[in-house]
């Protein structure tokens, strides 16, 4: 069987409705929770798929959090080697850094149900399913495209919003993974977060109880359509 290991910062923040379709294509799925348990980098290394989760921390952090350096290392190899690798919000950063693009707080927070623009090859490749569906947004950083990237969506705050480099690495600043039956987790573990952010929770709750089935919808589509496209 296949194998997925996704390296996970904080509980909630999953691979949420990823995993229904990753388990459909044939892949095991197997989680290191990064801070509690040890990052074995032959594990890493050796996985089918290697995903990379959210989390509050920066990329840049790892002088406070020295697991970030094993992450970028992994991250490293692992495109170099153009094996395949996943990037959801921190870890897209991790991605982007690893890469030697700038990661760095963006002009505001972006939270919340946002529809993603999206470009040519966004549109007409692996977002196709998110043409004028919202996403849940959830951030504060951002990363400059990558060297060799190709853009594939964009918000008003955030350039880029989600990119792949060849046909193995797909980073997303946006969590098109977040399971919107599990939203009052993000809101409860987000929740000082949220307050220093003037961030309404009743409106989050509302917009994903509005949006979540379409999204799931369209997230599913897309990873069904990335893991195809190398024989996933």
């Amino acid at each position: 069987m296949k194998t997925v290991l996704a390296l996970r910062h904080i509980t909630f923040e999953d691979l949420g409705v990823f995993a229904a379709p990753l388990q459909e294509a044939g892949y095991r799925i197997d989680y290191c929770d990064v801070g509690i348990e040890r990052i074995d980098d032959q594990a890493a290394d050796k996985a089918d798929l290697l995903v990379l989760l959210g989390g509050p921390a920066g990329a840049y952090e790892g002088a406070l959090y020295p697991f970030l350096n094993q992450e970028l290392a992994i991250a490293r190899a692992r495109l170099a080697a153009q094996k395949p690798i996943l990037g959801i919000c921190l870890g897209a950063q991790i991605m982007a850094l690893a890469l030697g693009a700038k990661v760095a707080p963006g002009p505001a927070k972006e939270i919340g149900w946002k529809k993603l623009q999206l470009t040519p090859q966004g549109e007409n490749g692996l977002l196709q399913a998110f043409r004028d569906i919202p996403v849940l947004h959830w951030h504060g950083d951002r990363f400059e495209l990558p060297p060799g990237a190709v853009n594939l969506a964009w918000t008003d705050i955030c350039p880029y919003q989600a990119f792949t480099i060849g046909h193995c690495a797909l980073g997303f600043q946006c969590h098109p993974e977040a399971d919107g039956a599990l939203i009052d987790r993000w809101l409860i573990g987000h929740a000082c977060e949220l307050s220093g952010a003037g961030v309404n929770v009743n409106t989050v709750r509302d917009h994903t109880r509005k949006y979540d089935a379409a999204t799931a919808g369209a997230g599913a589509a897309c990873i069904r359509a990335w893991v195809g496209g190398f024989g996933g």
